[in-house]
Parts: structure tokens; C-alpha cells; sequence
């Protein structure tokens, strides 16, 4: 009795190469973030955390930057400041630098997130427990 031949595995297929970048002269040059975040203007007086929501006031005039053009039209509904730098793929820094500038000019207006409190009132709880058992 002979033993059964083992057979030869085929090399394993190379995986497809990535598509090669962008040919010579077009290389996408990012823009630097003070570029982004405008120039000092001194003393900026933004109170904004992560959570506080912003809305626009105004459609974006015709001298705004592309960026904030682009939080105008976002901010048509209330958005966290936290949901606009992941909307934008910008820091949290560079979008509260530019939304504290368009506070200034009242294009848009900030407020704090609602909050529920943790514990319902006992009146009200009351008034429930009251209510089912009337039924």
C-alpha cells in the first residue's frame, strides 16, 4: 500500500496594488489650520464645550470662508460642536476658533444642550402612582 501523494498548495493570489496617488503637479496640498482658523483677532471670548448646540441665523454672506460657508449650511438644524468637527474633519480647536468668530457676527447663535434631570419630581410621580390606581 502506497501513501496518498500530497498535493502542492498554489501560491495564494497577491492582493490588487492600491491605486497609485495622484499624478505629478497634482498633489493635494492640505491647508494649514491657522490658515483655516483666520488671523488672531486678540481676545476671543467663546464659551463653547463639545456638547453645546449651534444654529445658524443667517445664510452664509458672499465674503465667508469655505468653511464657514460649509458650518452655515450644516448648522440649518441644531449640531453639537463635537458633530461639526466630525462633519468637517477639523479639531475641536480650529472649529470652535471659527465658530467664536461667526458668534461675533451673529451669524449664528449657541446654547447649551437641554438636560434632563436625573430624578422625576415626586409630585409628578405621585400623580402617576394616583392615576393607575384609579383604573
Amino acid at each position: 500500500m502506497t501513501p496518498p501523494q500530497r498535493q502542492r498548495r498554489q501560491p495564494r493570489e497577491q492582493p490588487p496594488s492600491p491605486p497609485p496617488g495622484p499624478g505629478p503637479g497634482k498633489q493635494k496640498n492640505p491647508e494649514r489650520l491657522f490658515v483655516v482658523a483666520g488671523p488672531d483677532g486678540g481676545e476671543r471670548d467663546g464659551d463653547l464645550d463639545l456638547v453645546a448646540l449651534i444654529v445658524a441665523r443667517a445664510d452664509p454672506p458672499p465674503a465667508a470662508t469655505p468653511e464657514q460657508s460649509a458650518l452655515l449650511r450644516l448648522t440649518n438644524t441644531p449640531l453639537s460642536v463635537a458633530e461639526l468637527s466630525a462633519y468637517l474633519n477639523l479639531p475641536f480647536s480650529v472649529i470652535t476658533v471659527l465658530l467664536t468668530d461667526m458668534l461675533a457676527a451673529g451669524l449664528v447663535t449657541a446654547r447649551a444642550p437641554i438636560v434632563r434631570q436625573t430624578v422625576a419630581d415626586r409630585s409628578i410621580l405621585e400623580a402617576v402612582m394616583h392615576g393607575l390606581q384609579r383604573l
